[in-house]
């Protein structure tokens, strides 16, 4: 597999079979935004990939549990810092079982992590790297002669993104440890962790100093990622991954997200308008080092292409289709092989998804042709499971799927109709029941009669 480094800005091939994967997950805060999902879906996209291609993966995506956002919404919401992050990584863990992102193998908190990272810190400050203030202890970033190495910028160019206090050394400096009294002990003082300094702590404690990649979103590259590199370097003298990906930006109706525009659209209303595998399916159809223009419409015609996945999955009455999780999958389909040797030059997800496109309309005319071949139907099926786990969606029962969005009320009401409509072709009162039809259809409700029955889908 080959994946374009960010730092390099050349693709470079992965060649190992065993494979840690660290990706920078949520301050946990609030509610999962599209960025979050975006990140999380992009790159449980390189995940799936490589377990298809036969790897051994060990992935962590970490929850940054202490921080001043945090502390702020404490104060706000009279809760402890526990229940708060607590009920957000609740609210985050939901949000991406409905977008299909497996669950990874690690989900450190950084409040879990506090002893390896005092450790980290005084390892710092005993080679000469760190230095104390009145409010926390600071990271020289003049003694790394390779600093800026990562984002291949210039100090003038990000001042606004670095930490501001007078008594810096250095404008880029930043804290390892923030002097609180109402937390935790140490040697230097009582206090919290810095940002920057919790995800090489967890790194090192997880991966032993063996993280492959190490992924996130373009935002994090400088100056996150660029200070995590540099405390890494200073203080293990290796480099700390050995290819760094980011995701691009989201934009909401062609503007940059922000919260501070009041655009940051959460994931939990998206999933007001469509289902978690539409979602997916939608922000996954960009390549994902591209920045990626969100809009509600834009996202309403994505279903259209999902539905032909899902006609037929209906067509070939799949059934379930189980996911990646202790069992493992041979990949063995000509269309599955073709679309993993795409995806494995750098996550081409246009190429991917186009062949996946040609794939379902050979699929659809061949069944047509050859609609009795119990052997082509089998392996069509065998196929459309293998591509269901490499993409993420086609997981859910094919009617549901065509139903989604109907309330319980209205559910009762389409259900009534339909007996009241079996009971007059019963009768053969065939009048009534074209006029039931026809109520049903202006309800946005279409019927399709099949020896099992009668089926509704949403039109």
């Amino acid at each position: 597999m080959k994946l374009l480094d960010s730092v390099l800005k050349e693709k470079i091939e992965l060649k190992k079979t065993k494979v840690n994967v660290y990706l920078c997950g949520p301050t946990v805060y609030d509610d999962a935004h599209l960025g979050h999902a975006r990140s999380s879906i992009c790159f449980d996209l390189l995940r799936r990939v490589l377990l298809a291609l036969g790897c051994e993966l060990k992935f962590a995506r970490n929850y940054t549990d202490i921080d001043d956002k945090i502390l702020k919404k404490m104060q706000e919401s009279g809760k402890s810092l526990d229940e708060l992050s607590e009920f957000y990584i609740q609210s985050y863990e939901r949000d991406m079982k409905a977008l299909n992102v497996l669950d990874p193998d690690f989900k450190p908190r950084a409040t879990h992590y506090i002893k390896e990272m005092l450790s980290l810190i005084t390892k710092l400050y005993n080679q000469g790297f760190a230095y104390v203030l009145e409010d926390g202890v600071y990271f020289d970033t003049s003694k790394d002669t390779e600093y800026f190495s990562l984002s291949k910028r210039s100090l003038e160019q990000n001042q606004s993104r670095l930490e501001t206090f007078t008594n810096k050394k250095n404008e880029s400096d930043f804290v390892l440890w923030k002097f609180d009294k109402n937390f935790y002990e140490s040697d230097f003082g009582k206090g919290r962790p810095g940002w920057h300094t919790e995800c090489v702590a967890m790194i090192e404690a997880l991966f032993k100093d063996e993280c492959d990649i190490h992924a996130g979103g373009a935002d994090l590259l400088f100056p996150h990622h660029e200070n995590e590199a540099s405390q890494c370097r200073c203080a293990n003298h290796h480099h700390l991954a050995k290819i760094w990906l980011h995701n691009g930006f989201v934009n909401i109706n062609g503007e940059k997200m922000s919260k501070s525009l009041n655009n940051s659209f959460f994931v939990k209303d998206a999933l007001k308008e469509v289902s978690g595998e539409n979602l997916r399916f939608y922000l996954l159809s960009v390549h994902y080092r591209a920045n990626f223009n969100y809009s509600l419409e834009d996202l309403k015609a994505c279903k259209k292409r999902l539905d032909k996945f899902y006609r037929l999955k209906k067509r070939l009455i799949v059934g379930e289709i189980s996911d990646f999780n202790t069992q493992k999958f041979e990949f063995k389909g000509k269309n599955t092989r073709q679309i993993l040797e795409i995806l494995s030059d750098d996550l081409n997800i246009s190429k991917a998804l186009a062949v996946l496109d040609e794939f379902i309309m050979n699929a659809n005319l061949k069944l047509d042709e050859q609609g009795k071949n119990k052997d082509l139907k089998e392996r069509l099926k065998q196929e459309l499971c293998e591509l269901s786990r490499i993409f993420g969606f086609g997981f859910l029962d094919e009617n549901l799927y065509f139903q989604w969005g109907v309330s319980e009320k209205k559910r009762s009401l389409i259900e009534a109709k339909i007996k009241e409509r079996d009971e007059a072709k019963k009768n053969k009162d065939y009048k009534k029941a074209d006029t039931i039809r026809n109520e049903l259809n202006e309800l946005g409700i279409s019927l399709l009669d099949t020896p099992n029955g009668t089926i509704w889908e949403c039109i």
